[in-house]
């Protein structure tokens, strides 16, 4: 699993062509949610501890040192977004040979976000399949790629 998060200072998704906003954040994160062939439950269970244990919020003294739990009213939005997941290392065209069949992407994308909810965390989502517009005030700008670590990627001996 790849995801990009961005710490927002407000982000949103809305449906064209209805304009419908599926999901609307103040201060907090925005995640898009690459989830790739092979991701297994543990994997989505270290992505969710993960995001909301990152000490990426500033503190008193301006250093980022807070998580998205140690900061009032700060909420996540979820985004998936099966690009994240893809290769552009080699050629010119995107490979999106390694992206989790939809079907099965749908229903991981949905088990994550409830791992999220469970970390007592307020998560809002865009809506998996949608073509959506993704809007946001990037506060920093701070925004981190993050994979899960290839020894859980991995099956064991």
């Amino acid at each position: 699993m790849r995801v990009v998060i961005q710490r927002v200072a407000r982000a949103s998704v809305t449906l064209p062509p209805s304009s419908h906003v599926s999901g609307q954040i103040g201060p907090g994160l925005l995640v898009f949610c690459g989830l790739q062939a092979g991701d297994t439950a543990e994997q989505l269970d270290w992505m969710a501890r993960k995001i909301l244990q990152l000490r990426i919020f500033p503190n008193n003294q301006g250093k980022m040192n807070l998580s998205i739990r140690e900061v009032p009213g700060a909420q996540i939005l979820l985004v998936p977004n099966f690009t994240v997941g893809c290769e552009i290392s080699q050629g010119r065209r995107p490979s999106f040979d390694q992206a989790m069949p939809p079907a099965q992407a749908s229903l991981a994308f949905d088990a994550f976000v409830e791992r999220c909810v469970d970390q007592g965390v307020e998560v809002y989502t865009g809506v998996f399949g949608a073509d959506m517009h993704v809007e946001c005030c990037n506060d920093g700008p701070v925004t981190f790629v993050l994979e899960t670590p290839r020894r859980l990627q991995e099956p064991g001996p």
